[in-house]
């Protein structure tokens, strides 16, 4: 049985997640099916069939474009995915959805108040290119905006963003990235709306810029040295002088 098939069978043993979407008067109550990567929710409505692999996003369905979208282009060229079994299971799970409504007369869940993370990929080098990361954790329901701020400014440009990833505790988590050069004049903001937080998070990240070494070790070292140095040559004065004199009979000996 191959894995889009395996995918496809999974999903007729949909798993049900009910949620709501409020903290706002105009939103109405959410409801989320989701089965493993794959779910559907009656918000705007829309859905998603995504594969992971070893823990990362592999490939995903876009359902406007009704084609796979490959994580990495080049894997696409080994192997493929026909884009209509991930509509099909969207379509299943929309399908069972409605009926796990009804059968729970809409009971709402709790929205999740998400945790935010940033972080850089690699250790930060002023002027050195590099990659922050916005790793967006307990997502639920999966309806959020993740934006990155530069000096307060909006940043399009270089930025990521990975699917839904679901968690053992049928929440999920979310990744974005931004390719950035550091410069100690910058500083960047992940900013993140949901419906469960009473008003978006920024978190902060900038570079950490070594303060520059004060010149008073510097200075002692040098002056302790010099002191070392004519401590030397005085002390070294003085025995030879003594050398000098003590020799001194030795070298003119008198009438026997």
């Amino acid at each position: 049985m191959t894995t889009s098939r395996a995918l496809i069978l999974g999903i007729l043993a949909l798993t049900p997640v009910l949620s709501p979407c409020g903290g706002e008067d105009d939103i109405k109550a959410d409801h989320v099916g989701s089965y493993g990567l794959s779910f559907y929710q009656s918000h705007q409505p829309n859905g998603q069939y995504m594969f992971e692999f070893d823990g990362d996003e592999l490939f995903y369905v876009d359902s406007d474009k009704k084609e796979t979208i490959w994580r990495i282009p080049e894997f696409g060229q080994q192997t493929s995915f026909d884009p209509q079994g991930g509509l099909q299971g969207i379509a299943t799970m929309k399908h069972n959805l409605g009926t796990l409504i009804q059968r729970s007369n809409s009971t709402p869940a709790t929205n999740e108040v998400p945790e935010v993370t940033v972080f850089p990929k690699s250790p930060v080098l002023l002027g050195q290119p590099n990659i922050l990361i916005c790793f967006v954790d307990n997502i639920f329901p999966p309806v959020i905006n993740i934006t990155w701020l530069r000096n307060s400014k909006s940043v399009t440009d270089g930025v990521y963003e990975t699917s839904f990833l679901s968690n053992s505790d049928h929440s999920f988590h979310k990744i974005t990235y931004l390719t950035f050069i550091p410069s100690d004049d910058d500083i960047y903001d992940c900013r993140v709306e949901h419906w469960g937080l009473d008003e978006p998070v920024l978190k902060h990240w900038e570079p950490e810029v070594p303060a520059p070494m004060s010149e008073l070790p510097e200075t002692v070292v040098c002056a302790l040295g010099l002191s070392v140095g004519i401590v030397g040559i005085v002390v070294g004065t003085i025995f030879i002088i003594q050398g000098l004199r003590s020799g001194g009979p030795s070298r003119h000996p008198g009438p026997l």
